[in-house]
């Protein structure tokens, strides 16, 4: 075996100090712990924080594991995967809503559609699997961008307003999105485009980590009630739907 790149060993090895240890380490924390130079130590920490693979407390100067680096550890799955697990209950949940339903994964900053399922009657519909949907403007794409652990809003969504009622305003986005973290699930009404609504929920890997999202979507009069507000029996089938997805991809929790 060929000889091993000594400092890409001690990032790595950084890396998992952070990762077992307290929340945050400082420099000299660090250095103690490896039996590295404090110098060594501060120009690897400063090149994983270029990278995105920790960051640094404005107030402390301590470090903590990045984003991009939990970002990257759901990597594991395979768009196949998510999509071969998510078929079944995807077409149980159109079958049981009357709706068009779709699977969606991150990619480059928006919503990939990964699995379509036609909503269940005669009229005409398009298949859209391999669309990629505004993050900001779509249900589905606003549950990934609430549970993406390298989101800054104002870096994630084009501020293309699609209709009046498109959230473009940062302010207006983060307080969006913390509610879908509170609460669970995400919804728009005539955000895309105009008499179109969705109502979405996460879908979960290991460690609980959000892989993808799944979504129902169709016309607001049928998705919604007065005022646009979601109808509380669809928006308990999504969910339902993300936990059995979930739990097919190994998320203990749900």
């Amino acid at each position: 075996m060929g000889k091993s790149i000594q400092s890409i060993e001690r990032a790595a090895a950084v890396l998992r100090l952070l990762a077992g240890g307290p929340r945050q380490l400082g420099v000299v924390d660090v250095a103690g712990s490896l039996g590295l130079a404090k110098g060594t130590v501060h120009g690897i920490l400063r090149t994983l924080h270029h990278v995105g693979f920790v960051e640094q407390d404005d107030a402390t100067g301590k470090y903590r594991l990045g984003g991009a680096l939990l970002h990257l550890g759901t990597s594991y799955l395979d768009v196949n995967e998510l999509r071969s697990r998510a078929i079944n209950w995807a077409d149980a949940l159109a079958s049981r809503s009357g709706e068009a339903v779709r699977i969606g994964s991150l990619l480059d900053g928006r919503a990939l559609v990964v699995h379509h399922v036609f909503r269940p009657d005669d009229s005409l519909q398009t298949g859209e699997i391999g669309l990629l949907l505004p993050l900001h403007a779509s249900a589905i794409g606003k549950v990934l961008l609430a549970y993406d652990p390298t989101a800054a809003p104002e870096a994630k969504w084009s501020a293309e307003a699609f209709t009046q009622r498109t959230l473009v305003s940062p302010t207006h986005l983060s307080r969006a999105l913390a509610e879908i973290r509170e609460r669970g699930w995400a919804c728009e009404a005539d955000e895309m485009s105009i008499g179109v609504a969705g109502i979405a929920a996460p879908i979960r890997g290991q460690g609980g980590l959000v892989v993808g999202s799944i979504e129902v979507t169709g016309s607001v009069d049928r998705l919604c009630d007065r005022g646009r507000v979601p109808k509380p029996e669809l928006v308990r089938q999504v969910q339902d739907a993300a936990r059995a997805v979930s739990r097919e991809l190994g998320a203990q929790r749900w």
